[in-house]
């Protein structure tokens, strides 16, 4: 079974959108403009506050 994790190698401040996009098998920079996108248009306290629930959430990749 396929699981997220946060990225080790692929990380800018925790890891959790280079986890996703390794998840996803994607590109990291299109996860992480897609989540500056939501952030910018959702007024920026719901993107700020998502990214800080999921690196408590998502585990590390051991």
């Amino acid at each position: 079974m396929n699981r997220i994790y946060r990225s080790k190698k692929d990380r800018m401040v925790a890891g959790v959108c280079g986890g996703i996009a390794e998840y996803f098998k994607i590109d990291p920079t299109i996860v992480r403009l897609l989540w500056v996108l939501v952030t910018i248009f959702s007024g920026f306290i719901f993107g700020i506050i998502a990214y800080i629930i999921a690196a408590i959430i998502i585990p590390e990749k051991e």
